[in-house]
């Protein structure tokens, strides 16, 4: 199994960032987590993980792995809000995306409730901090292999 992450903007900022929302993790954290969780799976997964703070650089990764991903992880951050272009391009793909946010964004501003991401994902993680990503990890390895047991 081939799974993409995305971390989307700022995300670099992780641990410094209003740790009050965000949590005390960096993204090397989360980043190092995903590895050790995917070592320790039983099934064969192989992650390639990217942050970048620009919309265009997001979407050309995506169009970029379109025949290797199985299926792509995303937090795409304050473009989860704002950013058609990302939708489509996940759209384009034709593999199982699952959105991913640290915090529960229905528990904050009301700007944030909108997602132009979650209508082509097959489903959102948010609210748990960084176990968001295990999280949504582990659905991720259930929808591309069903009849393999969870971890």
């Amino acid at each position: 199994m081939n799974i993409l992450v995305l971390h989307g903007p700022n995300l670099h900022l992780l641990g410094r960032r209003q740790p009050e929302i965000y949590g005390v993790q960096t993204l090397q954290d989360i980043n190092k987590i995903l590895d050790q969780f995917v070592a320790a799976s039983p099934h064969d997964v192989v992650l390639k993980i990217v942050q970048s703070n620009h919309e265009g650089e997001i979407v050309s990764v995506i169009g970029d792995h379109i025949d290797w991903a199985d299926g792509i992880l995303i937090n795409p951050a304050a473009y989860t809000h704002t950013s058609i272009a990302i939708r489509d391009a996940l759209s384009t793909v034709g593999v199982p995306v699952i959105e991913i946010h640290l915090s529960n964004i229905y528990a904050r501003e009301e700007f944030r409730h909108h997602s132009y991401i979650s209508g082509v994902a097959e489903g959102v993680v948010g609210g748990f901090g960084a176990y968001s990503y295990i999280l949504a990890l582990q659905a991720m390895i259930h929808i591309l292999g069903p009849t393999m047991d969870d971890n």
